[in-house]
């Protein structure tokens, strides 16, 4: 079977057989092969996550109103009281408290996950249960 690339890629798989000792069709063999794998472990999921809708065994839900409910439990973990933050294991450092108080998700202009990234960074040993 003859492959052909585009000269960047043909470029970067070069480079990367002259980095490693490899011939480059082992690479793209491997490469291929991965990606193959990949693509029937995705496809098996999906087709049974189908069957769990088609049979009635999974509900769908609408996507928007997940995403709204999300929101609406971010916005209230966020605007929530420290107490009730220590309530659900949160834990801030007073400096990450005053952060979230003076800085809301909606004005940071940013979006949520970046706004939370943000406090996490400047209080990382201080914002215990938060992953973002």
């Amino acid at each position: 079977m003859e492959v052909h690339f585009k000269p960047e890629t043909e470029s970067r798989l070069t480079e990367l057989a002259s980095r490693t000792g490899r011939a480059t069709d082992d690479l793209v063999e491997d490469a291929l092969s991965g990606y193959l794998a990949e693509i029937a472990e995705v496809r098996e999921m999906l087709d049974g996550r189908y069957d769990d809708v088609k049979s009635g065994r999974v509900k769908p839900i609408d996507g928007e109103a997940f995403f709204d409910n999300l929101r609406q439990r971010e916005d209230e973990l966020v605007t929530a009281p420290s107490e009730m933050m220590a309530d659900q294991g949160i834990e801030l450092h007073p400096g990450a408290r005053a952060c979230c108080a003076s800085r809301s998700p909606q004005s940071s202009g940013d979006g949520r996950d970046s706004w939370w990234k943000d406090v996490i960074r400047k209080f990382p040993s201080h914002a215990r249960g938060i992953h973002a």
